[in-house]
């Protein structure tokens, strides 16, 4: 503060802020004048939080990018960057754009760091998106990219009434149709709260108005009776349903509430109502890659695959990045640089970051998330009516079963059977991968018995051996919940911020990758608080990229004062 008011009360002297400028650039140099500036607010240091993205065409001409890693923050950055005019180049490892937004059909090769190799046998139309799955409709930008980039989209059925829900200590470990776990204790519910009422237990809540408003809300929400008891209703389906002549509707017997509270089911029930889990999900019709490779379609060489990056330093006027393309070193000098990497793989390359920097990588940890998929006809829904969602387990190492959205009503399809993390649960605990492909078959059969047999060439991707990514996202190794089970919070739409908060990344490592190195910046899902969605890594790349046109200007506003 001191020294701001210093610099204000010196302006007068000099007649105009240019001449002050002129005479600062002249005396201190580039660093001196750039950070007066900041100081006398000529300059922004970072954008506004939650500023539109801006860049006036032709504002980064005559600027070179090094842009590391292809995957979605990589994409966008060099997508935008190249609209204003900036000369960029971007570095990826693998033989694709997307990173973690990887699908695989038949013929994909999935390798990990250990050696394993398998290789996909499906149909042509068939895949998995082995890692994002879903677009919320509240991610506008991720979605907007889509549009703009002619990504055709489909509904993803994110969940269904027809799903199941089975707990091998209730109802005898017989699946229970999720409509009818809802709606039943949506009824017993709304009794008891009735009776509550009824009996003046709430005067103290409810105003005397109040009273007869309230019990008319709960008839309706759970379809009570006259007398405000829950009988049954056919929201919770019923054992038959009508047809002509005398086939009438028969309602299905309500299951009792002491044992709707013994089974537990409430990960399941309530899965859609968190926000970024609720309808209308999206996907891309054929592939969530679809996104990377509309991205990589209109950048062309822009980027540069099997180019691994070997060292990563600073210079006097700029970046160097030190990278291996087809067996030889290579070496890219620009002016800045957007480091998209994952922290995992940045922990193992040599670079001149500053110590709060390393500091921080060293401090990031990834969770370890798997998915299983499995090709198989689509009996679940000619023989259980399941189009899409997911149903859940609540015993054993695998607790989803996720029925896949795209080509309903055709033969075959991609089931996946267990998406969780390894770390400190029953899954990861298991032997051997034929173990845990053992498990996956057996989560399906719990479900739908007699059908596990049917499922074929299963696919095994597990994050912490896939090469250039060593992980999922940051997040840390999740202590296991009751019964051996991981913590699997993050699966229910509470992921956004929670691994970072528990193991305090969000007060720690995020706040120095949110601020440039130098001429570095950061992007990537981790530079965002809407972590492990493909929004937080396009969010965190427009933060980055604004952050560097702001640097760009004041340089160039800089060195033209100095030349005054």
């Amino acid at each position: 503060m001191k020294r701001i008011d210093a610099l204000k009360r010196a302006l007068p002297a000099f007649g105009s802020r240019r001449d002050f400028l002129i005479r600062l650039a002249e005396a201190g140099g580039y660093a001196a004048a750039f950070s007066s500036m900041h100081a006398l607010g000529l300059m922004t240091a970072t954008p506004a939080e939650g500023e539109e993205l801006k860049l006036q065409p032709g504002a980064g001409n005559g600027v070179k990018v090094a842009i590391l890693g292809g995957g979605i923050a990589g994409l966008v950055s060099a997508y935008e960057l190249g609209k204003a005019g900036y000369n960029c180049t971007v570095l990826e490892a693998r033989s694709r754009p997307g990173g973690r937004n990887w699908t695989v059909r038949g013929g994909t090769k999935v390798e990990f760091t250990d050696g394993m190799v398998q290789t996909g046998e499906w149909g042509p139309d068939n895949y998995l998106n082995a890692g994002p799955a879903r677009l919320p409709s509240i991610h506008k930008t991720i979605l907007g990219y889509c549009n703009e980039l002619g990504v055709p989209l489909e509904v993803e059925v994110n969940t269904s009434r027809s799903s199941l829900l089975v707990n091998d200590k209730a109802f005898g470990g017989k699946p229970i149709e999720q409509r009818q776990a809802i709606n039943d204790t949506r009824g017993h519910v709304a009794e008891l709260l009735a009776k509550c009422v009824n009996q003046k237990a709430l005067d103290q809540q409810l105003a005397a108005d109040d009273h007869e408003k309230m019990l008319a809300f709960l008839r309706i929400y759970g379809d009570l009776n006259r007398d405000y008891a829950y009988t049954g209703s056919s929201r919770a389906g019923v054992s038959q349903l009508s047809g002509a002549g005398s086939v009438r509707e028969e309602l299905r017997p309500p299951l009792e509430i002491h044992a709707l509270l013994d089974a537990d089911f409430w990960r399941g029930m309530l899965f859609e109502e968190t926000l970024d889990m609720q309808a209308t999900m999206f996907q891309p019709v054929g592939g969530m890659d679809r996104i990377p490779y509309a991205f990589a379609k209109k950048l062309a060489s822009v980027v540069q695959y099997d180019c691994p990056v070997k060292e990563i330093r600073k210079t006097e006027r700029g970046v160097r990045i030190v990278y291996a393309q087809a067996g030889a070193t290579k070496t890219l000098e620009a002016d800045y640089c957007i480091c998209a990497m994952p922290i995992t793989i940045l922990k193992n390359i040599p670079n001149d970051f500053s110590p709060r920097v390393q500091q921080a990588i060293k401090d990031t940890e990834y969770m370890d998330a798997y998915k299983v998929g499995w090709e198989s006809k689509r009996f679940w829904e000619t023989a259980f009516n399941i189009y899409g969602g997911i149903s859940w387990v609540m015993n054993g190492p695998v607790g989803l079963v996720w029925y896949p959205s795209g080509k309903i009503f055709s033969e075959s399809g991609i089931l996946v059977s267990g998406y969780a993390t390894e770390g400190g649960s029953d899954f990861g605990k298991l032997p051997s991968v034929s173990a845990k492909i053992a498990a996956s078959r057996a989560a399906v059969e719990k479900l739908h018995s007699g059908y596990g047999k049917q499922l074929t060439k299963p696919i095994y991707v597990y994050w912490a051996k896939v090469p250039y990514n060593l992980g999922s996202w940051v997040g840390g190794r999740p202590a296991a919940a009751p019964g051996g089970r991981s913590d699997d919070r993050q699966f229910t739409g509470q992921r956004n911020e929670f691994a970072g908060q528990r193991n305090g990344y969000y007060e720690g490592p995020y706040q120095e990758f949110t601020k440039p190195d130098d001429r570095f910046f950061f992007a990537g899902d981790h530079c965002s608080r809407v972590g492990a969605w493909q929004e937080g890594a396009a969010l965190a790349a427009h933060r980055a990229i604004m952050m560097m046109s702001e640097r760009v200007k004041t340089a160039r506003l800089t060195q033209s004062v100095a030349k005054a």
